[in-house]
């Protein structure tokens, strides 16, 4: 624990909060990895690859993926803001550019037809 005080504590507060996010990111980062190759191994045994289903969970991983990156995206943001003012304006950011990205996301899987059977 350091014994700095003012700006230097706010450093290091900082520093910790920025090693944090990277190690989630690595984290979520291997998550997805390891969950997409258990995916694909399923879906190579269900012969699902190549159907709806199988499309649909791509892109859920890829949608996740997304998410994912987002949420450090604005974690490392608010590390950096200057003061409650720019972190609420930075949240509020970020959860208009997430609704706008879920409806996206809403109607590309709601496009998704089944393949036709036989």
């Amino acid at each position: 624990m350091s014994t700095n005080s003012g700006p230097e504590a706010a450093n290091d507060t900082r520093e910790s909060a920025e090693k944090g996010i990277e190690t989630a990111r690595a984290a979520f980062s291997n998550l997805l990895s390891t969950a997409r190759k258990v995916a694909e191994a399923v879906q190579t045994s269900t012969n699902t690859s190549q159907s709806t289903a199988g499309t649909a969970v791509n892109r859920g991983f890829d949608y996740a993926e997304q998410h994912i990156a987002a949420t450090l995206d604005l974690a490392h943001k608010m590390v950096h803001a200057k003061d409650a003012k720019e972190a609420i304006g930075l949240q509020g950011e970020y959860m208009r550019s997430q609704i706008e990205t879920l409806q996206a996301q809403a109607k590309e899987l709601a496009s998704l037809k089944p393949a036709p059977k036989g």
